[in-house]
């Protein structure tokens, strides 16, 4: 039972930091570290025992899987040089960087093991930079950082592994190395589409034999990322990537027909689920951090001094990861804006060069990722054997942590001051376009209903306009009709006329749907596009309630 009363006092607090963080000028994630750190102080001594292995399958699956689904993948594709570019280059560069770096700062964590916290510290959260920014961030900027935390999750933690197995092993080769890596980064995204088109296939079929239930498809949606982990896992490739590529995979496969229920249903759920772990993995963080700073400061005499030592170890740390962050993105940048001027295409967003630099610098902001992979190193490293500084790394990765929070909170205000984020015309106007596109089909739709008066003018234009003014005309006579007239004849009428506009509604709804499929199918609207005008007919069409 206590495991039971502390999961409900920590998605109590989940819920409580969400209302302290709305009257507090803070990011989010620091309200819950600190809310945690609260709750595991002396006079209230709430302790939870981590499993590495456990907190790994446990948050790193369903938040994966869910960055897949919603990233923009036609934006990440404009963009895919400057992502690849942060996302494989940049955590390659850190790695071998920083790993040095850490490794000369504190000659007591082997190389193996400072290259593997190096790729740990590099996976970017997007999510906490968007709440710091409140969307005013340009969006090319904001697409680049949230490609890179997508991209960078994987390619960090896939080099963590291996750097970890080297660390355990004692053994590396680096062609052997980026051979395995290549395999496993490839076999994990086979492994994550393969399975999500199979539970698409699994669905259609389900869907074709009236087996609609949403709550069935939605568990399904549920259980998709940790089997693909898991299957990933089990055979020998990359249960990261794979997670990755099941949620890109099923945000095409989602697009399935007498899915609106499911759809509703599902998009409430992960928000549910990404809301609760998310803040999970901060508190768990605030409530080990006594016993982190405890760990540390063991086994020397003196305290305060160590631990003074450590925290000044951390800021330099945090500083090389910086400095080495502003470098790449430096040259990058500036390679960048060479080929375009070359290509004679306009730069990726209209302000000084310098400022997009610090602004993509600072904007990457260590969170859950990070914590939930340093989390995972094994306590062990063989029999009865350590593993060598596990609680300095862990005591490392949460200061940089907060230290990027800290940083981003006060330092992005200040760069964005002055900037005034104009709004996106070409995704305003691709919305526009594909509700003109989808309410033409529902009048095409409805035409073929042969719902226009035969004596109506023969010129479409005019008989749609009459169609329209007598159905206006009709409803409030019919509207003032029914006030005097309470019979069951007119009760039966009411409900019949009422049933008629339903179905004509639906599929009216239904036919706008198809359009908006068939756009995105030919690349004509993205899936921001798609995402905001289906949610808006999916809400059209539950509120007309079940039509027979």
């Amino acid at each position: 039972m206590q495991s039971a009363y502390t999961v409900l006092i920590l998605l109590t607090l989940v819920s409580v930091s969400k209302l302290v963080g709305r009257m507090i000028p803070l990011p989010l994630p620091l309200v819950q570290i600190a809310a945690g750190a609260l709750l595991a102080w002396p006079t209230l001594g709430l302790h939870v025992a981590l499993d590495p292995e456990l907190f790994l399958f446990l948050f790193l699956p369903p938040l994966l899987f869910a960055d897949g689904w919603r990233i923009p993948k036609r934006e990440l594709w404009r963009i895919r040089g400057p992502v690849v570019a942060l996302a494989v280059g940049l955590v390659l560069f850190t790695v071998v960087g920083a790993g040095y770096f850490i490794h000369w700062l504190l000659p007591s964590i082997p190389l193996p093991v400072a290259f593997a916290l190096a790729a740990v510290l590099s996976p970017t959260d997007a999510v906490a930079v968007s709440a710091i920014t409140q969307d005013r961030l340009p969006t090319p900027l904001m697409h680049m950082l949230q490609g890179e935390a997508l991209m960078n999750d994987a390619s960090g933690l896939v080099t963590f592994k291996f750097a970890l197995a080297a660390a355990i092993t004692g053994a590396f080769s680096l062609a052997d190395a980026s051979f395995s890596f290549v395999l496993v980064a490839l076999g994990g995204l086979a492994v994550g589409v393969a399975l999500s088109w199979l539970i698409g296939r699994l669905r259609a079929w389900m869907i074709a034999r009236g087996w609609d239930d949403p709550a069935t498809h939605v568990v399904f949606m549920l259980l998709l990322p940790f089997a693909a982990y898991v299957l990933a896992e089990r055979l020998g490739v990359s249960g990261i990537l794979s997670a990755v590529a099941a949620g890109m995979m099923q945000s095409w496969l989602d697009l399935l027909p007498r899915q609106t229920s499911t759809r509703l249903l599902n998009r409430s759920v992960w928000s549910l689920l990404e809301f609760a772990f998310n803040g999970l993995i901060f508190l768990l963080l605030g409530l080990q951090l006594p016993d982190i700073i405890k760990a540390v400061v063991s086994h020397e005499s003196t305290v305060w001094p160590t631990l003074a030592w450590r925290c000044l170890d951390v800021l330099a740390i945090f500083a090389a990861l910086i400095l080495l962050r502003f470098v790449w993105v430096q040259s990058i940048w500036r390679a960048i804006g060479v080929v375009r001027r070359w290509r004679g295409k306009p730069a990726l967003v209209l302000m000084p060069t310098a400022r997009s630099c610090w602004l993509l610098t600072l904007g990457g902001v260590r969170g859950a990722v990070t914590l939930a992979g340093v989390m995972s190193v094994p306590l062990l490293i063989g029999a009865g054997q350590a593993f060598p500084e596990r609680d300095l790394l862990i005591f490392i990765a949460a200061g940089v942590i907060l230290l990027s929070l800290i940083s981003a909170c006060i330092a992005l205000p200040f760069l964005l001051r002055g900037i005034v984020k104009s709004p996106d015309e070409r995704l305003h106007q691709e919305v526009q376009d594909a509700w003109r596109r989808t309410v033409e089909a529902a009048i095409h739709a409805l035409e073929a209903e042969e719902v226009i008066d035969a004596s109506a003018p023969q010129d479409a234009t005019q008989a749609t306009l009459a169609t329209e003014l007598k159905a206006r005309l009709m409803a409030e006579y019919r509207d003032e009709l029914d006030s005097y007239n309470d019979t069951a004849e007119a009760r039966a009428l009411a409900e019949q006329m009422d049933l008629l506009e339903r179905r004509l509604r639906l599929r009216a709804l239904r036919a706008q749907r198809l359009e908006l499929y068939n756009l995105h199918r030919q690349h004509l609207v993205g899936d921001e596009v798609v995402r905001q005008v289906l949610g808006e007919l999916d809400l059209s069409e539950a509120n007309l309630g079940q039509v027979r």
